[in-house]
Order: structure tokens, then C-alpha cells, then sequence
């Protein structure tokens, strides 16, 4: 009951409010648009394009950055990811100032108001400390738009060639919660390489160092559609600590779908993500075929956590394994892939052991070990944004990270400029996103880019400023504890050697001309001052 309840007030709540969300612009998917490689939408405020009467934006140019990338990927021409997007526009908004949008009708993240001046920062909780009402917006919120097509955006449903070059228009309209599925879908697809060709070694948001930011623009855009969706500008998306647990302490009915009483892999009826319906999962038959994910229904959600492979996984990450990782110097290292031994980012993603900083192809760990252990819907690269559960995951591994940069004080020089894996360099656009955002403008603090996390929020400023000292303690903690060892062996033998000489003078020396220091009774010897 409480569930229709809350589902009929977030669906009346809606009819105020449109959507804007997603990938390619509906204004931008016609054949005039594909023809001129443009992609620069009128803001309705004004009816000017990108909003430039009123200062929002310009369209002009796309500049490509010249950075060479990695050998991982030894084509050029052959996907329509390459250089993005310039396949299909080579002119888009450029917004102005706090404005951002495809067609700089928003507000950059961290700002709001009518001109985009205030400023205002939101904190995610974890999900086991919402209230009742918090979570259950939560899995409203999820659900509508689930069920939601979205007015502004659509998906491409096939390769630029397969448009004949754009004259031929293939998009389809997709639900606001399913184009974010796409997006995962699309920017870590194989590519088609000739006639039947494939190269399955290409991956524009994994297994390299865009790993991180991208998912962290990916998560920002997601919390921020949800909030245009519902008109709720407050609302934010949770996320699940998931160190040290025994299992998926969040797959009950309660949260995000208990498992399902006599169906292996499906959920329980009674959750409300039981009559999900999941999209781009199934890459093999569109390798066959040649085609793109169109999203169409796929089959229900399916998990089935614990039932995994344990040779791979054998449990959950754990607090000190988080904490190696945190612990590791660099965020990046030669060759900047899923082979990279001491990077923080492949350790994070879960191709190296936390526990030694090496990569090992033959287990996964930290961020992987979540997609495996769930073993369904998550347990595919592509397709493992249909899982609502991917949501409150990344979003914990977006918390590490951002431990990681107030560790270290880490600015964007950290980011590799250039030689990463193609779609990964500093400069690079993020595939597949419009407006344009490079790699390296999400290598941020989450403060910069309006939110936080409430446990990090609650460690205080004292505590941020502490922490890179007290990393620089723990790695020379040795040479530390050797020279207090040193120093005391030193000091011992002074103290040894004046207490002798002091000893044989007091000897020698009358009692009448010994000075009376204190009564005996009323001596009695600290160390404190010693210490």
C-alpha cells in the first residue's frame, strides 16, 4: 500500500515538470543536423541558439585535443567513438559562465538560481542512514523514471554508416532511466572493425584512467536528471558502504530487492524492481548482427548475489584493503591499463590486489568484486546499469576516490595527458556524452562540483589537513621509529655516565657542604617529563 502510495504521488508530482536528459539531443537527431555537423539547440528562455542573447553560450567548433594516445587500440577511422563526437557534429554549444546543457539551459553542478549564482553543496548519505521517507523517495524516484520516455534526448540505434553517413536518421525514443543504461552500454561496447571485424580490446569508460572521472560525470548527470525529473532540486542519490560485508545487506525488499522465493536469479515479487524490464545486455548478438543496443526489453533483472564464481571473488572488499589502496601514491602508472601494478585507479577498479598494488588478471577485487558477486544483471560490463544496485555501488567508489584526492591533494596534473588507451587521455571528450566534458574537468573535488559525502563531511577540515602528513608519517615510519631508538640508546648512555660521574663527586663531598635539595619523603621520581 505504501509503495502505490508514494509511486502515484511521484507520477502526480511529475505531470508539473519536464524531462531533460540523455545523450543525443532530440534537436540534433535529424538528418539537417547530421548533414551539417552541428549540434547548437535554441534555449527556449530566449529563442536564440545555446542562449547567446542572454549570455548562456555559443556555438562553435569542436577542438579536438592532439595528445597521442596508447597502442592499445592500433585503428583510426573505423569507430564512431573516435575523436568524439566529431562523427557526427563537429559544432556544439559551448556554455558560459555557471550554464551548462546541451543547450546551456542549466545550471553547472554545485550552482542554481535563475542566473546560476548560488552557490550550494548536496551530501549523499549512506543508504542504511536515509529515513523511511528518504528511501522510499529513492525507489520512487528510480521507478518513474523507469517508466518515464524521456522528451529531450534519444539514443542512436546505429553507426554513422549505417545512417549513410546521416542522411539517413536511426535514433529511438528510451526511457530517462534506460539511456543512462545506454550511455554504460555505448561508451564500453566493441568496436566493428570492416566488414565483420571486431576488436573487443576498447573501452571508453573502463580499464584505463578515465575509469574514475567518467563514472563520477556519469553519477553527477544522473542525480541531476532525477532532480529535473521530479522537480525535487534537493533530492540526491545514495550510496553503500559495502566494506566488510558478509553479503548484499541492501538486496531485501526494503531496499533495493530481495531474492526471489523459488526462481533462482530473479527478485522477490514484492519488490517494486521485480517487473523490471533490463536493456542492452546481450553484446554477442549484436556483435553478430552488426547493430547497436536499440532498448528494447531484454528479460527481467536478474541476481542472484553469492552465487558467483569463487575462484574469482571469495569475499567482499574489506576496510584495510580500502585503506592499501587509499594508501597507494599514484593515481595512475605505465601502461595505464588493466596490467598497471601501483596505480591507484586499477586497484580501485579491481584488476590489481589491493593488498599489493599488483595487477592479477586471474581474480578481481574492490570495484569488480561487486559486479561479480552479484552475478546477474550486474556481472555484465554493458549492461550492468540496468541493476539499480549499480547506482548506490559507484557511488561508494566515487567516495574513495574522493578520499583519495584529499589524501594526497591531488590536482589534474595527476591525469595522464597523454599515451592512455584511446578515449582516456586528460583532454579527451567522455564518450557518449553531449555537452562536452573533458576527462580531465571531473579529476575534481566533489566540493568543487557541489557534494560531499556524509561521512567524509563529518571528518572535519582539521582532519583533511592532518591526513597527507600523516601519510608521509606512515611511509617513513621505520626511519622514524629507528632514530627514537637510536636517539634513546644516546640519551641513556649520557645519563648513564653523568649519573657516575655525579655518584663519585657526591663521594668525595661533606656532608656540610651538600645542598638540600628535598625532604626524602617528599621526592618521588615522573617520567613524564623524560617522556
Amino acid at each position: 500500500m505504501e509503495r502505490n502510495i508514494v509511486q502515484l504521488a511521484v507520477w502526480c508530482l511529475f505531470s508539473f515538470f519536464q524531462v531533460c536528459n540523455g545523450q543525443f539531443p532530440r534537436a540534433c537527431s535529424t538528418a539537417e543536423s547530421l548533414l551539417s555537423k552541428e549540434c547548437c539547440p535554441v534555449w527556449p528562455g530566449d529563442g536564440s541558439s545555446c542562449g547567446q542573447l542572454s549570455g548562456r553560450g555559443v556555438c562553435q567548433d569542436v577542438i579536438l585535443n592532439s595528445s597521442a594516445a596508447g597502442p592499445q587500440f592500433p585503428f583510426s577511422g573505423v569507430d564512431d567513438r573516435e575523436d568524439w563526437p566529431t562523427v557526427f557534429y563537429n559544432r556544439t554549444c559551448q556554455c558560459l559562465g555557471n550554464f551548462m546543457g546541451y543547450n546551456c539551459a542549466d545550471c553547472k553542478f554545485g550552482f542554481r538560481g535563475p542566473n546560476c549564482t548560488e552557490r550550494r553543496t548536496m551530501v549523499r548519505k549512506e543508504i542504511f542512514r536515509m529515513s523511511s521517507a528518504e528511501k522510499s523517495k529513492f525507489i520512487a524516484y528510480l521507478d518513474l523514471a523507469k517508466h518515464t520516455t524521456s522528451r529531450d534526448y534519444v539514443i542512436v540505434t546505429g553507426t554513422y554508416a549505417q545512417m549513410n553517413n546521416g542522411s539517413n536518421p536511426m535514433f529511438a525514443d528510451v526511457s530517462v532511466y534506460d539511456l543512462f543504461v545506454w550511455m554504460h552500454y555505448y561508451a564500453s561496447r566493441d568496436a566493428f572493425i570492416g566488414e565483420d571485424g571486431l576488436w573487443r580490446n576498447v573501452d571508453f569508460a573502463h580499464e584505463a584512467p578515465a575509469f574514475v572521472p567518467w563514472h563520477r560525470y556519469f553519477l553527477l548527470h544522473w542525480e541531476h536528471e532525477i532532480q529535473k525529473l521530479t522537480g525535487d532540486e534537493n533530492f540526491t542519490i545514495p550510496f553503500w558502504d559495502w566494506r566488510d560485508a558478509q553479503g548484499c545487506d541492501i538486496c531485501t525488499d526494503e531496499f533495493l530487492g530481495g531474492i526471489h522465493p523459488t526462481t533462482s536469479n530473479r527478485l522477490s515479487p514484492a519488490s517494486f524492481f521485480s517487473s523490471w524490464e533490463i536493456v542492452c545486455s546481450r553484446p554477442e548478438e549484436y556483435n553478430a548482427q552488426r547493430i547497436l543496443c536499440n532498448g528494447t526489453s531484454e528479460g527481467p533483472l536478474l541476481r542472484n548475489p553469492g552465487g558467483h564464481d569463487r575462484s574469482r571473488v571469495s569475499r567482499l572488499p574489506t576496510t584495510a584493503e580500502v585503506e592499501m589502496c587509499l594508501s597507494l601514491t599514484d593515481y595512475e602508472t605505465e601502461p595505464m591499463d588493466r596490467s598497471a601494478n601501483f596505480s591507484f585507479r586499477n586497484t580501485l577498479e579491481g584488476f590489481a590486489d589491493p593488498q599489493t598494488g599488483i595487477a592479477n588478471q586471474s581474480q578481481r577485487f574492490m570495484h569488480n568484486t561487486l559486479h561479480v558477486f552479484l552475478n546477474g544483471s550486474m556481472s555484465s560490463v554493458q549492461g550492468s546499469a540496468n541493476d539499480p544496485v549499480f547506482v548506490l555501488h559507484h557511488a561508494f567508489v566515487d567516495s574513495i576516490f574522493e578520499q583519495w584526492i584529499r589524501r594526497h591533494r591531488a590536482t589534474v596534473d595527476a591525469y595522464p595527458e597523454s599515451n592512455a588507451p584511446i578515449g582516456h587521455n586528460r583532454g579527451y571528450y567522455m564518450v557518449p556524452f553531449i555537452p562536452l566534458y573533458t576527462n580531465g574537468e571531473f579529476f575534481a573535488p566533489s566540493r568543487d562540483l557541489g557534494y560531499d559525502y556524509d561521512y567524509l563531511a563529518e571528518t572535519g577540515s582539521i582532519q583533511d589537513f592532518l591526513l597527507p602528513y600523516l601519510e608521509q608519517a606512515r611511509q617513513i615510519w621505520q626511519w622514524l621509529v629507528g632514530a627514537a631508538i637510536v636517539g634513546g640508546l644516546v640519551t641513556a648512555v649520557i645519563a648513564t655516565v653523568v649519573g657516575l660521574a655525579c655518584r663519585q663527586k657526591r663521594k668525595f663531598a661533606s656532608e656540610e657542604t651538600q645542598p638540600l635539595l628535598m625532604e626524602a619523603e617528599d621526592y618521588q621520581p615522573t617520567y613524564q617529563s623524560n617522556l
